[in-house]
């Protein structure tokens, strides 16, 4: 059973998949921080100096200021703003796999088929050469 486990977890396919996990994890994490960094605060500050990362909704009736007091009290909250920032990721990571996806698939396109090099007797209907002038099969002269 080690030996099987062995030989499959050697498979080509296998390692390829673990590297891909590999990647698209510090691929997210790149984004996650692409998003919170880079993105987030020049839209806070366009709609008024706003801190996505700390909008929530209190549950429990029991005035707090942050999400940060919410958290230490231990009070249920619905953090809507980090759930606003994910969705930000997703979008983000779901359009480089796209980009990515479509560049592969243009390299992947079929070769176009070459030219053909034989046509139809009118006659016989036989294959014959494009520059024939005359069926070798039936004789009869074709029109060019």
């Amino acid at each position: 059973m080690l030996k099987e486990f062995k030989e499959f977890a050697l498979k080509g396919n296998v390692l390829d998949m673990a590297v891909g996990i590999i990647i698209g994890a510090a691929f997210g994490k790149i984004v996650s921080s692409f998003v919170a960094d880079v993105i987030m605060p020049p839209i806070g500050l366009l709609l008024g100096k706003m801190d996505f990362s700390e909008l929530f909704i209190n549950l429990s009736g029991k005035p707090v200021a942050t999400l940060a007091e919410a958290k230490a009290a231990g009070l249920p909250v619905i953090k809507y703003g980090v759930f606003f920032s994910t969705i930000i990721d997703f979008v983000i990571i779901a359009l480089a796999i796209f980009l990515v996806i479509q560049q592969i698939n243009r390299l992947k396109k079929a070769p176009q088929p070459a030219p053909p090099n034989t046509k139809e007797c009118p006659f016989c209907f036989s294959a014959i050469p494009i520059k024939a002038t005359r069926c070798p099969q039936c004789t009869s002269e074709l029109k060019g």
